[in-house]
This record gives C-alpha cells, sequence and structure tokens, in this order.
C-alpha cells in the first residue's frame, strides 16, 4: 500500500509540475508574441504622433505648404515600415 500511495503521489507531482511548465511557456509564448506586436506598431504609432505633434506646437498650420501631402507621406511610411516589421516577424516565425 505505501508502494502504490508513494507512485501515485510522485505521479501527481510529475503531472503538476509538468503543467505548471507548461503554463509557463505558453505565458512567454505570449508575451513575446505581444512584444512583437507592440515593436511591428511602433512605427505606426510613431507617424501619427509625429503628425499630432507638429499640429500641437503649431509648427504645420493651415498654411503650411502641402501640408496634406506630407500628412500622407508620413502616414505611409509609418504603416509600410510597421507592414514590414510585421513581415520580418512572421518570415522568421515560420523558419
Amino acid at each position: 500500500m505505501t508502494i502504490n500511495s508513494s507512485f501515485s503521489l510522485s505521479y501527481t507531482m510529475d503531472i503538476f509540475h509538468d503543467s505548471i511548465f507548461y503554463m509557463f511557456n505558453f505565458l512567454m509564448l505570449k508575451v513575446r508574441q505581444a512584444i512583437k506586436i507592440l515593436i511591428a506598431l511602433a512605427p505606426c504609432l510613431i507617424s501619427i504622433y509625429t503628425l499630432y505633434w507638429l499640429q500641437y506646437s503649431e509648427i504645420w498650420t493651415s498654411e503650411t505648404a502641402h501640408r496634406g501631402k506630407l500628412s500622407v507621406a508620413t502616414l505611409v511610411i509609418g504603416m509600410g515600415l510597421s507592414f514590414l516589421t510585421q513581415s520580418y516577424f512572421k518570415k522568421h516565425e515560420q523558419k
């Protein structure tokens, strides 16, 4: 009876440790995924903040020449860099 109960306890502890290890690995995977998403979104957010800062500090006024074109170019660059960063992460994730 002692052998069976110690085996049962040992088996239960192994399952417990395996499940803790699995949960930790799963959590670390999700954290890495979130960090990659934040890194990929950074260029887009920086371009949006740049436009906000230019407006807030009154560097760009409504009379600024080609303001609309420069705004679109800034956003396209930010989105393009975000897309390239996300593509890079996805490409290396598949390897």
